[in-house]
């Protein structure tokens, strides 16, 4: 990282890095080995093809640098990047995200749609399988209120099932969110989550692509953004996934990183509890309340989870005790945001001290 870290990015050499990023076979380790080679990408791209070849790359990717789609890609980049609320963060520049930047192939380009910022605010990703079950749902729902409540960003990959439920539940305790796409940008993946997309962006989360703006769908692209997903992130968190989901490497990629690797157990008859009982076997935390998690990332913690072992100190139950509430209710006679209350109530739920019944909670009685 240490080509220019200081020193900005010229407008000649950020639609040179775009051209470079288009190029065919061109990945992080040698998009690296470019930069390192002639000091730039503006260089790269005036050395000779022998130069090229001497750096072991293909000649497909000396040979399409002059390609016309090359060029109009990056002019179209740079169109995207003038608009509102569209960023590009380059690896060796101080505003990438400083956690992604220790993995071994972080990507050398970063498109971001909505806030960058809150990608240096602690992360925790979530990920799931895409055809999880109500209750793996009604978890991830859960711990993720629970979660973005005390203050972490929620990161996941945008996907059906356990990822949808993460983000949403995030945004609908006013916390943030990241979503890590495996296509560009302007290609989204799958489309029925394109509205959540554009709530994640309108609210002030983010979601952002390693990939060239239009590149679609492909089968290696997935695994390839889950290295970000726990590249950002102090650890994950596999809700629901069976032995062959790509949750898994998500989970082994964390492990490689040094993050944390969580898994919520569940029933031995349930085909998607067999990925988190390996990851258990393997040496995940097992988890069963969010404590599991935060007891190890406790000096993280932007807001208190109130977790006193005798009910009638903790305040949302005194409340609870004299009679059932909303959670509107409860913020208005507490005086806390309602964000706070939804997340001390996930814990109260989770630990089996409180209970909603058609919209009201209660207290449950020991």
């Amino acid at each position: 990282m240490s080509l220019s870290a200081v020193t900005p990015v010229s407008p000649a050499e950020l639609e040179a890095r775009l051209r470079l990023h288009r190029l065919p076979e061109i990945g992080p380790a040698r998009f690296r080995r470019l930069l390192e080679a002639f000091g730039s990408a503006s260089k790269a791209f005036s050395a000779p093809a022998s130069a090229w070849r001497s750096l072991g790359l293909p000649l497909a990717c000396a040979e399409a640098r002059r390609a016309q789609e090359v060029r109009d890609g990056a002019s179209h980049a740079l169109a995207w990047l003038e608009r509102s609320g569209q960023h590009l963060l380059m690896w060796d520049q101080p505003d990438y995200p400083a956690l992604l930047a220790q993995i071994s192939d972080a990507p050398p380009l970063l498109f971001v749609a909505g806030d960058p910022g809150i990608l240096e605010i602690p992360q925790l990703a979530m990920v799931g399988s895409r055809r999880a079950s109500r209750p793996g749902m009604d978890t991830a729902a859960a711990f993720s209120r629970s979660l973005a409540g005390a203050g972490f960003v929620i990161t996941s990959g945008l996907a059906l099932g356990i990822d949808a439920a993460a983000h949403q539940a995030a945004l609908d305790v006013g916390g943030r969110t990241v979503g890590v796409l495996g296509t560009g940008l302007e290609k989204f993946y799958p489309q029925r989550n394109r509205r959540l997309a554009d709530a994640m962006i309108a609210s002030g989360s983010a979601v952002l692509s390693e990939f060239p703006l239009d590149a679609g769908p492909s089968a290696s692209n997935f695994p390839r953004r889950n290295r970000i997903i726990s590249g950002l992130s102090l650890g994950v968190l596999v809700v629901e996934a069976s032995i062959a989901s790509g949750s898994l490497i998500t989970a082994r990629l964390a492990a490689e990183q040094g993050r944390e690797v969580y898994a919520i157990p569940g029933s031995i008859h349930h085909p998607g509890a067999k990925g988190c009982h390996q990851l258990i076997r393997d040496g995940a935390v097992l988890v069963e309340t969010i404590e599991h998690i935060l007891e190890a990332l406790r000096g993280w913690q932007r807001l208190p989870l109130f977790t006193e072992t005798a009910a009638v100190t903790h305040p949302l139950l005194k409340l609870l005790h004299a009679a059932p509430h909303t959670s509107e209710a409860l913020s208005v006679s507490s005086g806390w945001a309602l964000s706070k209350v939804l997340a001390a109530l996930t814990e109260l739920e989770m630990d089996g001290r409180a209970v909603c019944e058609s919209g009201r909670w209660f207290a449950r009685v020991s």
